[in-house]
């Protein structure tokens, strides 16, 4: 049999000016051969379909009877292959086995091709220049990035316009209200104007009032902010992800360009956060946002000016410090100095720190809680009351925040095993040393105390960390006759 490749290799050889003879031989046919097919069309062509089996089929009595039931009451077009091979199994079809998966598979694919029910359809849409900006969060942590050999557990926020494809990408740590306003701002004003409508998708209490419509309605911080830059806020359906799909295909396009870069790099370490939100925003310039030049300047023209200045990019908060030295922002509990106990103060949320001001004076600056993380307590904010008070230490309800790292952790489980309840005395003056001192001195110290394996107590981590200084003797030195140099000038003379 003539297959498709010899007649081109033939057709092709008489096109060099090859006689018929050796065309057919350098082909592989006889020249009769040559001569049948040295027009029309190639032997694939001519083929009709198959109207014959080449063995029996082996669905021929389940088909009708079993399979074409299971399929018209499967309006939705879910079911699998693998379930109705089950199905027919237990039904007792002994002439069905696993070896008929895959004609079962196509068989199935084919009727619901020409009698299931009908597919959902997704409608491509023309984005005029300057209208539409769409916004999202994802996930970046399976990127691999470190920093200073630590995992980066962390968020992407993408900004991308929908008509030119110019992309802005920022590193955030929760899907929080702060992390939004600060990210969009970020990109509107790097990109130096305001498009008429920003889309995103259900942000819940970020975006969207939910006590009150349910979700249905912009909270009034949100809703302030879009006034300020005179954006309209559109968002998709719960579950539509594909209505907001200018932002989830950007989503992937940033992580894919980000994974290939990584690879390159040769490393995914990098010495601050801060080296790799630059080295990110370079690579999505250079990657995603250079080759668009063209629409950009485009749409730059179609864009509406910036306001005359940004919206904060935090959320103040006026709590009171309660007894227990602890303020609660968001829902979540912070530690702040013992000394404000009783004042009220004035909190700002930024999306990765919260500042603690009193009477518009900053006295403490803390990393932001995100996630399942509820409270953060700051041993040296109360390591003065607790070590007069070392008997609330076992109780105490936070009292996992009190160990600042695992050879702490350590050190406390050890002294209990040596000295029962007093251990709870021992590392409460250990952290209290700590606090007064330095603690990678205190950690140190503790390190190779726990190596050495031998019963140690505060006072030994103290003469390590802190020994006491060598007293300097006083000497007391009588004050010198000045005239004995008048009397040795008189004998000199």
């Amino acid at each position: 049999m003539v297959t498709d490749e010899q007649v081109r290799l033939m057709r092709q050889k008489r096109m060099e000016g090859k006689r018929q003879v050796a065309a057919a031989a350098a082909a592989g046919m006889s020249v009769r051969t040559a001569r049948t097919w040295a027009k029309g069309r190639l032997p694939s062509g001519r083929k009709g379909p198959r109207a014959w089996r080449t063995r029996p089929d082996p669905l021929a009595g389940v088909w009708e009877s079993d399979v074409v039931p299971l399929l018209e009451a499967d309006e939705e077009g879910i079911l699998q292959a693998t379930v109705v091979l089950e199905e027919l199994q237990e039904r007792g079809r002994e002439q069905v086995s696993g070896r008929q998966l895959r004609t079962l598979q196509r068989r199935m694919r084919d009727w619901r091709a020409l009698h299931g029910p009908d597919k959902e359809v997704y409608f491509p849409q023309e984005h005029p220049p300057g209208r539409e900006a769409a916004m999202d969060f994802t996930h970046a942590t399976s990127l691999g990035v470190t920093i200073g050999g630590e995992a980066l557990v962390h968020l992407l926020f993408t900004l991308k316009l929908s008509f030119s494809g110019w992309t802005w990408v920022c590193v955030a740590f929760g899907e929080t209200f702060e992390a939004l306003v600060c990210g969009a701002q970020d990109a509107l004003w790097t990109l130096g104007g305001v498009p008429e409508v920003l889309r995103h998708d259900n942000l819940s209490a970020a975006t969207h009032e939910l006590r009150r419509s349910g979700g249905r309605a912009l909270n009034s911080r949100f809703r302030d902010v879009m006034d300020h830059y005179g954006l309209r806020s559109t968002r998709i359906r719960v579950g539509e992800a594909h209505e907001n799909g200018v932002a989830e295909k950007n989503n992937d396009l940033v992580k894919t360009a980000v994974a290939q870069a990584l690879v390159l790099r040769g490393s995914r370490d990098f010495e601050s956060l801060e080296a790799y939100e630059g080295w990110l925003q370079q690579l999505v310039e250079r990657r995603l946002n250079r080759p668009r030049a063209d629409k950009v300047a485009v749409e730059r023209e179609h864009l509406r000016p910036l306001p005359s200045c940004r919206v904060p990019d935090y959320t103040r908060h006026h709590p009171t410090v309660r007894r227990w030295s602890t303020i609660r922002i968001g829902k979540r509990c912070y530690s702040v100095p013992s000394r404000l106990i009783g004042h009220r103060v004035e909190a700002r949320q930024y999306p990765d720190v919260v500042e603690v001001l009193y009477r518009g004076r900053l006295v403490e600056t803390m990393p932001r809680l995100h996630g399942s993380q509820e409270v953060r307590i700051d041993y040296r904010h109360i390591i003065s009351s607790l070590v007069r008070k070392p008997g609330a230490f076992r109780r105490y309800r936070y009292r996992q925040e009190l160990f600042p790292s695992l050879t702490f952790r350590r050190a406390y489980d050890a002294l209990c095993s040596w000295r029962g309840e007093r251990g709870d005395i021992e590392y409460v003056r250990v952290l209290y040393l700590a606090a007064m001192t330095m603690e990678s001195l205190v950690e140190r110290v503790l390190g190779e105390l726990l190596q050495q394996g031998e019963p140690f107590d505060y006072v030994q981590v103290k003469q390590l960390a802190n020994p006491e200084p060598i007293l300097v003797p006083e000497i007391s030195l009588p004050a010198p006759d000045l005239g004995a140099y008048d009397r040795l000038l008189v004998v000199t003379l």
